[in-house]
């Protein structure tokens, strides 16, 4: 019996050792930006509306007098709110408390189709970016009258409490 348990243990010890631990890949290994991608080069049509959006990130805050931080996860979440209309992200640039640039996430425009999504995780254990994280992201669109929609969802817990926040992107162009 000991030794069935320890077989069963160290197999699922692999299995999981195997896993894929990127949240943006999907089950079948594809990265959900790169899946995304533009197959083609923007023209100025497709730049009628054109902004550039700064969305900041808490990868961990303070959670009481004593100066204790807890560390948070976060989801950009980048929303083509257009029935009609795509929407073309040509820059998520992920920016640490001093202003470094910390990663790109593309290097070619991705494309969004009417209504679509796109999310990108920050793990919790990804202190890169710190308490003054935050993204830009770079929109446009061949109609002006789009109103894409850029969050960011921070989750975090400390000791039985766990809590959940949201903050927006802001044009800065």
């Amino acid at each position: 019996m000991k030794n069935l348990f320890l077989t069963i243990l160290c197999l699922s010890s692999l299995l999981f050792a195997c896993t894929n631990t990127d949240p943006n890949v999907d089950a079948s290994g594809v990265d959900e930006l790169e899946s995304l991608k533009l197959d083609r080069e923007l023209s100025k049509s497709d730049k009628a509306y054109d902004d550039l959006l700064y969305v900041p990130i808490y990868s961990d805050i303070y959670v009481d007098a004593s100066n204790t931080n807890s560390l948070l996860s976060a989801t950009l979440s980048i929303r083509n709110t257009s029935h009609q209309d795509s929407l073309f992200v040509s820059v998520i640039d992920y920016f640490n408390t001093e202003g470094d640039l910390v990663r790109s996430y593309i290097e070619d425009p991705i494309v969004l189709q009417p209504m679509a999504t796109v999310n990108y995780y920050i793990e919790k254990d990804d202190v890169s970016g710190g308490p003054g994280a935050n993204f830009i992201v770079e929109l446009s669109s061949d109609n002006t009258n789009v109103k894409p929609l850029v969050q960011a969802v921070m989750v975090g817990s400390t000791s039985s409490k766990a809590f959940a926040f949201s903050t927006d992107g802001y044009s800065v162009k």
